[in-house]
């Protein structure tokens, strides 16, 4: 297996601020107190929906997330999910601050206000200065979230997630779809080992650490005084050094360095067992594995291509790791 030389883009295709109905684009002025004069769409990201920077009339500007039920049904959920989450950070974690919602309800919209933050994301190829600030702001953020300031009603478990969410390899073991045989031989021959690997995991993750769980270069954004962490919808709680192991593969995805080089640089990486962050690791590739396997999802046409390069890059390090050749 090789690593690919260049990543997908970590974009999709985005609705804009007037995609967005009179009716809620009102609302959202109504609160702010003036009216929008500009919106520039971010790109990134995967979410078809709204996602800008606005500016009123008096110079204000705020970070707006909005999305409704089409194209994807599932992100409406999502966007109530990081409301959640971000609500209840401390004042002084290094998110975005939350000013308002909107939610009108089943089949409407769902509208996060934030706080504006002047920042850009990490360049691609990364850069050995900026992936060493964002670690060390990572590894800063886990201890700023441990305990976890949310209870498990809000986010659940890292061991729930895996369980129901990650295991991929055990989902292809069931159904062993046809298409496997298009993702490599050393899937396919090792299939059953590391269905077993990965049923380690669940009852391994074991930890107070309020996570990301979603870390990536286009939800980093880098200020000349700090690092921010965007999109919380995925957030649960378990072991600190999972974040940047979830977080690996995609850096060497974007022409940053190997993994391990990655996980080096967190210090819950190195008294953590290395026989769980392996079994991490593996079921990681199985998740990407599986994921790009499937249809794309409504409104997400580019996402497969993305998880199927980050999927690459997790099997050969898995193999690595594991020594299966």
């Amino acid at each position: 297996m090789e690593p690919t030389d260049i990543s997908p883009p970590d974009q999709g295709i985005r609705s804009h601020w007037r995609d967005i109905p009179l009716r809620v684009r009102s609302e959202v002025e109504e609160w702010l107190g003036g009216k929008v004069v500009s919106a520039e769409t971010q790109p990134t990201g995967f979410s078809p929906g709204v996602a800008a920077a606005l500016t009123l009339a008096d110079g204000q500007r705020v970070f707006i997330k909005a999305v409704a039920s089409e194209p994807n049904p599932i992100t409406p959920t999502m966007h109530r999910q990081e409301i959640k989450v971000v609500s209840a950070m401390p004042k002084d974690s290094p998110v975005p601050r939350l000013l308002w919602s909107y939610d009108e309800g089943t089949d409407g919209w769902v509208v996060l206000l934030f706080e504006h933050v002047e920042g850009r994301h990490p360049a691609k190829p990364w850069l050995a200065t900026e992936l060493d600030r964002v670690v060390a702001a990572l590894e800063d953020l886990n201890a700023r979230l441990t305990p976890s300031p949310l209870p498990n009603s809000i986010v659940g478990t890292a061991s729930e997630m895996f369980d129901s969410e990650i295991c991929g390899w055990r989902k292809l073991l069931d159904d062993r779809p046809s298409r496997l045989d298009c993702v490599d031989e050393w899937s396919r021959r090792h299939l059953e080992t590391l269905a077993d690997i990965e049923e380690t995991i669940v009852d391994a993750l074991v930890g107070d650490t309020l996570l990301h769980m979603d870390t990536r270069a286009d939800n980093i954004l880098l200020s000349h005084e700090r690092i921010w962490f965007l999109d919380w919808p995925h957030a649960c709680i378990g072991p600190a050094w999972l974040d940047v192991v979830a977080f690996a593969s995609s850096v060497r995805m974007q022409g940053g360095p190997p993994p391990e080089v990655v996980i080096s640089k967190h210090a819950a990486c190195l008294v953590a067992e290395s026989d769980t962050i392996t079994a991490a690791v593996v079921s990681i590739a199985g998740y990407f594995t599986r994921q790009a396997l499937l249809p794309p999802p409504p409104g997400l046409p580019t996402v497969r291509a993305f998880q199927a390069a980050q999927g690459l890059v997790a099997r050969q390090w898995a193999a690595q790791r594991t020594g299966l050749a």
